[in-house]
């Protein structure tokens, strides 16, 4: 197959990948929506509209924004079909991003090329059905494990899964880009250990961090300073 024949083989496959990824939100969209009023009208509830409306109010101005950086964040690295996958499953921080970056790695495909579309795609799509089978079994063991898993003992191991896993995960790509990534680290962690409560608003953080990484990035690719090969 030549060079022009597979760009047009994956461009008629992308065009497939928004088609079904679009009818995919709309429909995921009407469920997440459209159960709770069903089983609101079946249970013969009244949905307060009013109330509603003020808790979106309250939310959006702290949500809207991180998910429009997280929206032009993950997609670049995800691609089309991952990135329709990825945000319909959810989990993407804790979960997606990680798989996707990783089986990016072993298969050494770049970022917004074929390879990379097709190998986040299958990564995010396995980590979607593993993920559904660990729940089922987690929901048929639960009662047989809950004893052990409220265990006073591992509680603070719980607590550090998931820093433990980003410890592990984040220092092999700060290591990997440690002229870019060194600066935001040292800023968001001052900021988390001055300010704690910033904890919180992990999304949100996002945006300023993401700034910095790219200002890093531009001045010193502007001072060849950058080793792009």
């Amino acid at each position: 197959m030549t060079k022009e024949e597979k760009y047009s083989y994956f461009e008629s496959y992308n065009n497939q990948i928004h088609t079904i990824g679009r009818v995919g939100l709309i429909l995921f969209i009407a469920l997440l929506i459209g159960i709770p009023f069903m089983m609101a009208t079946i249970l013969g509830v009244v949905v307060d509209m009013k109330s509603i409306g003020e808790g979106l109010l309250k939310i959006l101005p702290i949500y809207l924004p991180s998910s429009i950086v997280e929206f032009l964040i993950y997609v670049p690295m995800l691609g089309a079909g991952g990135g329709y996958l990825a945000f319909i499953t959810g989990n993407l921080a804790n979960l997606k991003i990680p798989c996707a970056a990783t089986a990016r790695e072993i298969a050494n495909t770049k970022a917004g090329t074929p390879e990379n579309e097709i190998i986040s795609t299958l990564s995010i799509a396995i980590s979607s059905l593993v993920t559904i089978v660990v729940i089922i079994l987690g929901v048929m063991l639960l009662a047989p494990l809950q004893p052990i898993l409220e265990n006073p003992i591992l509680i603070p191991a719980f607590n550090n899964v998931v820093p433990a896993l980003f410890g592990a995960l984040g220092f092999k790509y700060i290591y990997k880009s440690f002229k870019i990534s060194i600066l935001p680290v040292v800023i968001m962690t001052a900021l988390y250990v001055l300010l704690p409560s910033l904890i919180k608003q992990n999304s949100l953080m996002i945006i300023p961090a993401g700034a910095i990484a790219i200002a890093v990035g531009f001045i010193l690719y502007k001072n060849n300073k950058l080793n792009l090969k």
